[in-house]
């Protein structure tokens, strides 16, 4: 009995990208799904947690590699350690915040479309990526930018 391997099985090598005071990397890509669902491994530091949000099109699992992280889903809290798991279901606000100095997680957004925010607000890492302190918040301009682009093209609104 012989295995086959389809070339759109096999992921690429690890190409990493700086976002937030961190870094990702892509491991299932939504092309590789069909639009079906997309994994991102991230690396974020303490201070770069997302504001409460709602995303209207997928849902999003994160499992956690390295760090604690407080998950506020709805009315729920979920504190989430080395080998857990947390689901946000779409339409329900969440938010998460660093319990560490840093976190590591796998998130899997369903269907896949949202990794593509990921890869537009980062920039290809150079050398080997580190995690940073956030310096400061990004400019008012910066911020409206985002979100504009989070509700219009995404259809994530901040809760």
């Amino acid at each position: 009995m012989s295995i086959t391997i389809s070339e759109t099985s096999v992921t690429a090598p690890v190409a990493y990208r700086s976002y937030h005071g961190g870094f990702f990397s892509v491991l299932i890509s939504p092309e590789q799904t069909a639009g079906a669902m997309g994994i991102i491994d991230i690396r974020l530091p303490k201070g770069s947690e997302p504001p409460p949000h709602i995303h209207l099109h997928e849902d999003e699992t994160f499992y956690l590699i390295d760090g604690e992280v407080s998950f506020e889903i709805g009315n729920e809290t979920i504190i989430a350690k080395h080998g857990e798991a947390v689901f946000a279901p779409r339409g329900i606000a969440h938010r998460f915040t660093l319990n560490t100095a840093e976190a590591r997680m796998l998130t899997m957004v369903t269907p896949g479309k949202f990794v593509d925010y990921f890869m537009e607000f980062s920039t290809p890492v150079q050398g080997e990526p580190q995690v940073t302190a956030p310096q400061g918040s990004p400019p008012t301009e910066a911020i409206a930018y985002m979100a504009q682009v989070l509700d219009e093209k995404y259809g994530v609104k901040f809760a």
